[in-house]
C-alpha cells in the first residue's frame, strides 16, 4: 500500500479557503496524482482541504471521504500555547518549546516526551492519544495494524491500494510521528511541509510485518512542474 499524506494549499485561514495560488496548487498535485491513480480519497472537513482534494476527485471521478479527526481545528487546540500577547501560537513554532524539545530530558522521555515535568496542565497528550487511537483505526480499516511503539504494522490485509490524505501541516506533524513512531518533539522540530507538499509511505509486507518507508517527504514537484512559485512556510522561496 502506498499512502500520499498532501498537505492543503496556499489558504486564507478567515474565511477558511484557498487563494488563487492555493487553487492552481491543488490542480498541480490531482495532475501528478492522476498519473498513476488512487484509490481511495480522505480529506480533513476543513475547507481549505476539501477544496485541496476537490480537483483529484473531479479527475478520477472518485468521492473524497472526511475525516473528522484531521481538522486541524482540533489540533490547534492541543498543541498550541497561549503567548504573553494573548495570541495562541503552535508549539512547534513557539522558540521556547523548540529548544525545551530539542533537550535531553525531553529526548530521552521518547514516545511519552508529554510526562516531562514543564508540559504539566497542557493537552498535548491528549491531543497524541485521540490522533493516535483515530489514525490506528484508520490504518486497521486499511489492512495495517499499529503495534504501538515499535515503527510497525501487522499485515493483516496486505494490498497494493493508493491511498490519500489532504490534511493540514500542524495535525501533519502529530499524525505523522505517530505514524512513524517517531517522539513528536523530535518529529515536529526538524520537518517542515509546504502548501501541498505531499509525502508518500509505503507499506510493504515483510511476512506479516509492514514497516512503513517514507519514499518521499513534503515533494513539491507538481509545483516546480507547473511552474508556480515556491513560498515555504510562508517566509522562504527556493
Amino acid at each position: 500500500m502506498l499512502f500520499f499524506y498532501i498537505r492543503h494549499g496556499d489558504p486564507v485561514y478567515n474565511p477558511n479557503q484557498l487563494t488563487p495560488l492555493g487553487e492552481r496548487q491543488a490542480e498541480a498535485v490531482a495532475k501528478r496524482l492522476s498519473r498513476y491513480g488512487i484509490d481511495k480519497i480522505y480529506s480533513s472537513p476543513s475547507n481549505r482541504a476539501v477544496q485541496t482534494a476537490k480537483p483529484t476527485c473531479e479527475i478520477l471521478k472518485k468521492e473524497m471521504s472526511l475525516l473528522d479527526f484531521s481538522d486541524e481545528a482540533l489540533a490547534y487546540q492541543e498543541f498550541t500555547i497561549l503567548q504573553e500577547n494573548g495570541r495562541k501560537e503552535w508549539v512547534f513554532a513557539a522558540k521556547e518549546i523548540r529548544r525545551l524539545f530539542l533537550d535531553e530530558s525531553v529526548r530521552k522521555l521518547g514516545l511519552e516526551w508529554y510526562n516531562h515535568p514543564a508540559f504539566a496542565g497542557t493537552r498535548y497528550k491528549e491531543g497524541m492519544e485521540r490522533i493516535g487511537a483515530a489514525s490506528d483505526k484508520l490504518f486497521a480499516e486499511l489492512g495495517y495494524e499499529h503495534i504501538p511503539g515499535s515503527g510497525s504494522y501487522k499485515a493483516v490485509r496486505p494490498n497494493n491500494d493508493r491511498i490519500a490524505l489532504f490534511a493540514h501541516g500542524g495535525f501533519g506533524r502529530a499524525f505523522m510521528s505517530h505514524l512513524l513512531d517517531i517522539p513528536y518533539p523530535m518529529f515536529s522540530t526538524h520537518f517542515e511541509l509546504a502548501h501541498t507538499g505531499m509525502t508518500v509511505v509505503e507499506f510493504r509486507d515483510e511476512g506479516g510485518i509492514a514497516i512503513p518507508n517514507v519514499l518521499t517527504y513534503g515533494s513539491d514537484s507538481h509545483i516546480y512542474k507547473e511552474g508556480l512559485p515556491t513560498f515555504h512556510y510562508n517566509r522562504i522561496h527556493f
